[in-house]
């Protein structure tokens, strides 16, 4: 027996024992030690059931991610499972925490399941670009119909044990400690002569045919919309289909040929790439050297939609909140922003009464900064200006008491410039939340100059219990994410100019897998916006930057988005989706007549090999400045915080599956037109120049 598993009788039954902690994932060892359990217990006349239980704190919680990418090792994941469901003696699975992908299909192997009331199970692989690929879509089905195996499995997220009972995955809720539970429900199986029930042989998912049909129509029309562009989920669909119509080895040949189909799409790489770099980000330098201070109450200044947003993120996180506001009228006004979340999360159903009022209970709002001469963490979120935000924090210099961590929430401002008008820069980062706030997970943590490293702790841990994804940015103009925004928008523009319209560049890049067009975007967030910020550093700009007034003129017209009905887009009667501009079109030809320019046609592919050219090398410049520590960083916040199709990875890890040297010839292909704006980062070229990728710089972070 392999140490992973261990074998021990209790009476009549063999209890196979999972210990592979944390999770007890299935590597080589725990499926050696499954199959030589089987085996010794059908070989001893004296076992009459077998018992296949977790230690710790889980059942198997999935496949080891140690073995991803690696070649697979006999006995592969589909024998086991076979091997534990053709046992002729009765096979009980006892399942607790978590049974998610392959730790699901082991416990799909055995012919019972009896599960503690706090368990779950699902099967999450779709979220890594593969489907289940040891049976978990045609024994699922037979068991539980069409409907439940596509919402497991398309949807990627667990259920709990009364729900998995419900739909008969699990035969019976644990009452009382699971393994005296289970031993006794085997002890029953014997007792009655209860034979072994294969869950290939079920049939009662299979029953009601016309449901399993409509199942998988509403899917296949669900999934056009949220899964465009993916490949996993589809497969999932037809590996859902086979199991409705083949037999049972047929159905499992032709899941696992889908596995396979999937195990060799880039989509596979970018998602299982997304999953580490997510898990990776919150490793930095200063959480390794200090603990986090505590965070008992929060404060929020400014009740906007960005302020109340944050203050939402923390309420939903259980953290008493005081939000400060200059008067009484814009505090009731900052009140009503939050509970206007609430009401719309009620009337959704996501939310009732009482939660509600629960979440209220720990508000407060004041007028007076002296209400915050207790609170452990201050988060600034006033209008995006530095000398407001400057006045602001000389106030809370004088009323927040000693070690409490002072944060600024800003898109782009110098936040060094902000942290010294304190006399305690050391307590000083930035938090720079996306909007909704309390709907957002990223969270860049901005660390300035001199913060001391328990402050960055603290950011980090606000970022766990608010449960956004962290990613750590140095203080630069813009930081990480809105630094590389600006890039490829200017990029966007430029093509704009040159004669690519810009419904045209929105298509391409929804066509590529983001949810909506830059230029979409720019409506969507106000087009106000980044024009003040482009007037803000109007007189820093180098002489040697291509300028382009085509989104200047729109805004001095009084043309902001959505907010004002009309900017890149027209949108009728507050509409949310916008029909093209005409008046657009005609300030960029006059633009380009002004200026000389002769428009020229753009392919989609043109569009998008540009965008991403401007998008990864303003990446590689964000790298070689060591504004972020990694490149993986880099793509969480592109997932994150800026819809980058998920299935792709993330821009640097999508430039490593293009090719590096094929996106440097891009670059010096685009420099002979625009030798500043398309000048190649010069950590790219050296990682041509040496072979390496950007993964290589991931492994050495």
């Amino acid at each position: 027996m392999s140490q992973a598993v261990s074998y021990d009788l209790n009476g009549a039954i063999a209890v196979l024992t999972i210990s592979n902690p944390p999770v007890n994932a299935l590597g080589l060892a725990v499926r050696q030690g499954l199959v030589a359990g089987i085996e010794k217990a059908e070989a001893d006349a004296a076992v009459k059931a077998v018992l296949i239980i977790g230690e710790g704190r889980t059942f198997p919680a999935g496949a080891d991610i140690r073995e991803f990418g690696k070649p697979p090792v006999d006995p592969y994941l589909p024998e086991v499972v076979l091997r534990i469901e053709a046992c002729n003696k009765p096979v009980v699975a006892a399942l607790h925490g978590t049974a998610l992908g392959g730790g699901l299909e082991v416990a799909l192997g055995a012919h019972y399941r009896i599960a503690d009331k706090a368990g779950r199970i699902g099967l999450p692989e779709v979220n890594l670009g593969i489907l289940p690929g040891a049976g978990g879509t045609q024994r699922t089905t037979r068991i539980a119909g069409a409907k439940a195996t596509l919402d497991l499995a398309t949807g990627g997220k667990p259920i709990g044990a009364d729900n998995a009972h419900a739909l008969g995955i699990i035969d019976r809720i644990a009452e009382g400690d699971l393994k005296e539970a289970a031993l006794a429900y085997a002890n029953e199986l014997i007792a009655t002569g209860t034979a072994s029930r294969p869950s290939g042989e079920r049939r009662e998912g299979l029953a009601d045919e016309a449901a399993n049909l409509a199942a998988i129509e509403d899917t296949k029309t669900t999934l056009a919309k949220r899964a465009r562009g993916q490949f996993a989920p589809f497969r999932i669909v037809e590996c859902v289909e086979a199991a409705l119509t083949l037999p049972i080895n047929e159905g499992l040949a032709f899941e696992r040929e889908q596995f396979l189909k999937c195990m060799e799409t880039p989509q596979r790489q970018g998602l299982i790439h997304a999953f580490f770099a997510e898990r990776t980000c919150t490793k930095v330098p200063e959480a390794s050297r200090a603990e986090p201070r505590p965070l008992n109450q929060i404060a929020v200044i400014g009740g906007g939609t960005m302020g109340a947003g944050i203050t939402v993120a923390a309420l939903n996180a259980g953290l008493p909140v005081v939000m400060v506001e200059r008067d009484a009228e814009s505090i009731a006004r900052g009140q009503a922003n939050v509970e206007k979340v609430y009401d719309g999360m009620v009337k959704k159903g996501r939310l009732d009464e009482a939660g509600k009022a629960k979440r209220m209970a720990l508000f407060a709002s004041a007028t007076d900064y002296a209400a915050l001469s207790d609170v452990d963490l201050i988060i600034e979120a006033v209008f995006e200006n530095l000398e407001v935000k400057q006045d602001v924090f000389r106030q809370l210099d004088q009323v927040a008491k000693p070690g409490a961590v002072l944060a600024t929430n800003t898109s782009y401002l110098d936040v060094d410039a902000i942290a010294n008008v304190t006399k305690r820069p050391q307590d000083v980062i930035g938090l720079h939340f996306f909007s909704p706030a309390n709907i957002m997970k990223l969270l860049e943590i901005v660390v300035p100059a001199n913060p001391a490293d328990d402050a960055v702790a603290t950011g980090f841990a606000l970022a766990k219990t608010l449960k956004k994804t962290p990613v750590r940015a140095a203080n630069a103009d813009g930081f990480i994410g809105n630094r590389i925004y600006k890039a490829y928008g200017l990029c966007a523009t430029y093509m704009m100019e040159d004669g690519a319209s810009p419904y045209e560049i929105d298509k391409a890049i929804y066509d590529f897998g983001y949810p909506i067009g830059i230029f979409q975007v720019h409506d969507l967030a106000g087009m106000d916006i980044s024009w003040a910020n482009r007037k803000r550093l109007a007189a820093t700009r180098n002489p040697l930057e291509r300028y382009s007034a085509v989104q200047d003129k729109i805004c001095e017209a009084g043309h902001f988005g959505q907010k004002t009905g009309r900017g890149m887009y027209v949108y009728p009667e507050g509409a949310r989706k916008g029909e093209p501009n005409p008046d657009v079109l005609k300030v960029i030809a006059e633009e380009q007549a002004r200026l000389g320019i002769t428009p020229r046609d753009f392919t989609a592919e043109e569009i998008m090999r540009r965008y991403m050219a401007a998008m990864v090398n303003e990446g590689a410049k964000v790298l070689q400045e060591n504004v972020a520590l990694r490149p993986s960083d880099i793509d969480v916040v592109a997932l994150y915080g800026y819809g980058f199709p998920r299935y792709r990875g993330g821009p640097m890890k999508y430039a490593d599956m293009y090719g590096l040297e094929n996106l440097l010839a891009d670059l010096r292909a685009f420099e002979a037109e625009d030798a500043y704006f398309w000048k190649p980062a010069q950590l790219l070229v050296d990682l041509v120049e040496n072979g390496r990728s950007f993964e290589d710089l991931n492994k050495e972070s």
